[in-house]
């Protein structure tokens, strides 16, 4: 396999889209998510369009030990990953004393925990071959704190403050790592966690492939943190600190209450 590139939730919004965008330069994938049909479809699809090597790992990330699984199979078949892409995550919406301890810590495993761990795994290989590229998905909601999502949004900035740090322990390495933070986009995770009509998504979320196209642009160019819409992130980077952090808060519960008292749970990748 040449040019391989891992992608965790790759059956759905954006890293569907990472996957179309990489076998369409001629790079060979290795796919991971829950849902093996789905899987298998984009599988066919990339292999027929792109004549390139496709290989699919049906995997839950709630699953502990599904990150040194991931690792161990791709030793097995002497596959060098050069891109890893770290998309899977999950939100939930609503009062945080309200929903199930077990989906704040399956939350915790998927957005935190599965990602930490497969990049502990693969740069030390990284390093050992010379080069690689990491990508992980963050959010605009990594500068925030999220009633309604509080434990999301606390995750997605961990991932921020994780990505950045090892772009800079690892600027001497050949591996760059670029923390992708969208803005609200259009995924399964605004349709089935009842946000379509808040503030934030209505009428304002961006299409998954763009997003994606920014996104690999972005890791490519070995970007640090990298935020697909231009003047959210002048706000967010210079203008943020400049209000009273209550008055933050409060903009931020504002944006995710939603337009009838019925509150689902949100996936947003499988």
């Amino acid at each position: 396999m040449k040019k391989v590139a891992l992608i965790t939730g790759a059956s759905s919004g954006i890293g569907r889209e990472l996957a179309r965008i990489h076998a369409s330069k001629g790079g060979d994938l290795i796919l991971v998510a829950r849902r093996r049909e789905r899987l298998e479809e984009l599988k066919n699809e990339l292999q027929q369009q792109y004549s390139v090597s496709v290989i699919i790992m049906a995997k839950d990330l709630t699953d502990p030990a599904v990150p040194g699984e991931i690792f161990t199979e791709t030793i097995r078949q002497h596959i060098q990953v050069e891109y890893l892409i770290n998309n899977a995550g999950f939100g939930g919406h609503g009062m945080f004393h309200e929903r199930s301890l077990e989906k704040h810590l399956e939350m915790i495993q998927v957005n935190i925990t599965a990602l930490t761990a497969l990049t502990h795994y693969f740069i030390p290989h990284m390093i050992a071959n010379g080069l690689g590229r990491i990508m992980n998905l963050s959010s605009t909601a990594a500068f925030l704190s999220g009633p309604l999502q509080a434990v999301y949004f606390a995750s997605k900035s961990y991932v921020k403050l994780f990505g950045e740090a090892l772009h800079n322990e690892l600027r001497n390495e050949n591996i760059s790592v670029t923390t992708l933070c969208p803005g609200a986009t259009s995924t399964e995770f605004a349709s089935t966690g009842d946000l379509e009509q808040t503030a934030l998504f209505k009428g304002n979320a961006r299409s998954a492939s763009s997003v994606a196209a920014y996104g690999y642009h972005s890791m490519m160019k070995g970007k640090r943190v990298a935020i697909n819409e231009p003047l959210m992130g002048f706000a967010l980077n210079h203008l943020l600190h400049l209000f009273p952090r209550k008055w933050v808060i409060r903009a931020s519960r504002m944006a995710m209450e939603p337009s009838r008292k019925e509150i689902k749970v949100g996936r947003q990748v499988a």
